[in-house]
């Protein structure tokens, strides 16, 4: 069963918020309704290098998203593609389409003109670096973190 992939719009945040709080439960987190309002609206202000893209079933549901945010880098002219918060149903796990996301933002990533696409997650998470391994090369960087 392949998904269709597309840019969401305004109409699809009733579909998307579901999977946005099942990601932050997967990864123990929780983000406030505030900050969720406000990534929803960055991701649809045409001024905001933010983006989210949703996978669809073939009756029309949404079974995956994923966002990307375009930024400059020091080490590249060109600009740089931060895949962020790729989150995939567990009735959909295993059947390439977080793989699917992935290529769409690779796709849309060159169509911008970037010159290279990023993403991180735990190395804990040991079935999504299964595909990850499969498709791209790890960095061998590690993140830190320092609150402010």
């Amino acid at each position: 069963m392949s998904v269709a992939i597309r840019p969401l719009d305004l109409t699809d945040r009733a579909a998307w918020e579901p999977l946005w709080r099942a990601y932050q439960r997967f990864y123990d987190v929780e983000i406030s309704q505030g900050t969720t309002n406000v990534t929803w609206a960055r991701f649809h202000d045409p001024a905001e290098p933010m983006y989210a893209f949703g996978a669809f079933d073939a009756d029309g549901q949404m079974v995956g998203i994923v966002h990307a945010i375009l930024h400059r880098s020091t080490w590249l002219a060109d600009c740089t593609c931060y895949l962020q918060d790729l989150y995939v149903d567990g009735s959909r796990r295993g059947r390439r389409t977080g793989e699917a996301l992935i290529d769409t933002v690779a796709d849309f990533a060159r169509a911008n003109k970037a010159g290279r696409l990023y993403w991180l997650t735990q190395e804990s998470n040991v079935t999504a670096r299964r595909l990850y391994d499969r498709i791209a090369q790890a960095s061998g960087f590690v993140q830190y973190r320092k609150q402010l």
